[in-house]
């Protein structure tokens, strides 16, 4: 399929968090030059409905018992394949060229002057060859403390766990590329095509994984997966039982060699450390300590991505402020 000269695009999300949250998540991609949003409210959300439903760009649906049963399926238990089934169904609708499936606290950014990121995205999508079915974004991890200032990762390759040792020495060598959060990074999909299946990290037709993919440095997703040691430490649990860091995921490197996933590592410190063992790891892997920054300065790891979320919530929703 052949990409149009200037090329409609979009978002799709499955969202359960507060109001401003939401908001800052909706305004930030309109101002970036979405075409539509489609959210997917997991839980009924009084607060922000209205605002979401009153914009012309965005697509608002609640996903309560009326909703699921109009899929003649039991609502998914696990959080992961509602959003799959989310994307997809957005994905048979949205109106755009491409769309993207991201999380509430997952922003996208083009590495371009800020004056140039709409166009950007654009010219990104425009750019692709017609056999291209997806573009993949990396993630930029926040570093708490650090405002607007993210890391990036340790590349895969030869010499990758000795860089992370070295950046992270007590911790980071059971994180992949020394990232708390996923490092797979997310899609833009092109729209149109028969028989998808839209997962978090891939896209399947047919029932197989669709690899006619590309990735570019220039486009990437700020994950704010930890804002701050509070805002980590009240999705913790929930993470720990059911998300990112549930038992049965892969280890950062190998379990023959003594690697741990997640779920184990956090699991371990708590019980031999307990909450200071964890502020300990927090702050290790965010960069709190100067030496762990310093070392991803000196690597070139540190960008800096101004989101100026409040600013543009007030801009395209001025009546919730």
């Amino acid at each position: 399929m052949t990409t149009p000269s200037q090329p409609k695009w979009g978002l799709v999300s499955t969202i359960k968090a507060d109001a401003k949250s939401i908001l800052d998540f909706a305004a930030y991609h309109l101002d970036l030059g979405a075409h539509r949003l489609h959210l997917y409210l997991d839980a009924e959300n009084p607060d922000v409905y209205p605002h979401l439903k009153a914009h012309p760009k965005i697509r608002v649906i609640t996903c309560d018992d009326r909703y699921w049963k109009q899929h003649k399926a039991p609502r998914p238990k696990m959080h992961q394949p509602r959003q799959t089934m989310n994307a997809t169904h957005a994905y048979e609708r949205i109106q755009t060229d491409w769309v993207a499936h991201i999380d509430v606290d997952e922003f996208l950014w083009p590495h371009v002057a800020a004056h140039d990121q709409s166009r950007a995205i654009t010219e990104t999508l425009a750019a692709l060859p017609a056999e291209t079915d997806a573009l993949r974004m990396r993630p930029l991890e926040a570093l708490a403390g650090h405002a607007d200032h993210y890391k990036a990762m340790v590349p895969s390759g030869a010499e990758r766990e000795h860089e992370v040792r070295a950046i992270y020495p007590e911790f980071g060598v059971f994180l992949k590329g020394g990232f708390l959060s996923h490092t797979a990074g997310k899609l833009f999909a092109r729209t149109g095509l028969p028989d998808i299946q839209y997962r978090i990290h891939n896209l399947f037709q047919h029932g197989e994984k669709n690899t006619r993919e590309t990735e570019q440095e220039g486009l990437r997703i700020c994950h704010r997966h930890a804002a701050s040691w509070d805002d980590w430490q009240g999705s913790y649990r929930f993470r720990l039982a059911r998300g990112s860091y549930r038992p049965g995921l892969g280890a950062g490197f190998p379990a023959r060699f003594g690697g741990l996933n997640k779920h184990e590592l956090l699991t371990m410190i708590e019980q031999d450390h307990g909450i200071d063992g964890l502020r300990r790891f927090f702050g290790e892997i965010n960069a709190e300590l100067p030496e762990v920054y310093d070392a991803l300065r000196l690597r070139g790891m540190i960008h800096h991505c101004p989101l100026n979320l409040a600013a543009k919530r007030r801009q395209h929703f001025p009546q919730f402020d």
